[in-house]
């Protein structure tokens, strides 16, 4: 079955669109708070498109990103009870628990290894706000934990051009799976050891 074949071809046609910039600068903000999909989904056809523009691209959605941080920030530490029910709906409870009890010592150090996990950011900057974390730290944190990963996404499509587009372009079914594959994963574990501790 086909799956993200598709999904890729549509947000490479609009990423085209001459709004493209204003609406991944959107759905950077959105995804910091509620929103399931990475922006990278439309940060590298973007780039794709437009490779002379793509570190442009990465700084407009590192600036959603770090607005929509913000509110996720507060809504952690003034409504974060509000929030549970969204983050057991969609399977993140577990994930948000460890990632608190370990943000009181190293929130710092998890925020900048935010970018490279299959966690969704919005999890982090919940868990953040809930735990108080000094506000400096965050920002910075989060600054380089989600700005190194929208740079490299830019950086590695300026590099491949054309032959990164084809190679993703092949193998999108293969690397959809895997990481939807390594999502699942992650979420087993953490439950199982959740469930353990």
């Amino acid at each position: 079955m086909k799956l993200f074949a598709p999904l890729y071809e549509r947000m490479l046609a609009w990423s085209r669109h001459r709004r493209a910039p204003a609406l991944l600068g959107g759905i950077s903000f959105l995804e910091a708070i509620v929103f399931p999909i990475p922006p990278e989904v439309m940060l590298a056809p973007m780039s794709l498109a437009q490779p002379r523009r793509a570190y442009l691209f990465a700084a407009i959605s590192l600036l959603g990103s770090l607005l929509g941080m913000f509110i996720g920030y507060a809504i952690g530490y003034y409504a974060i009870e509000l929030a549970m029910p969204l983050l057991e709906r969609f399977g993140y409870a577990a994930q948000f628990e460890e990632i608190k009890r370990q943000a009181g010592e190293n929130g710092f150090w998890l925020l900048l290894l935010a970018g490279f996990t299959p966690v969704p950011f919005k999890v982090f900057t919940l868990a953040s706000g809930a735990v108080s974390m000094p506000l400096l730290p965050f920002f910075f944190g989060a600054l380089i934990g989600r700005g190194k990963r929208v740079f490299l996404v830019a950086w590695a499509i300026r590099l491949g051009g054309a032959k990164a587009e084809m190679a993703l372009r092949r193998h999108i079914e293969p690397i959809g799976w895997t990481a939807l594959a390594a999502l699942a994963g992650l979420i087993l574990w953490l439950v199982l050891r959740g469930s353990a501790g």
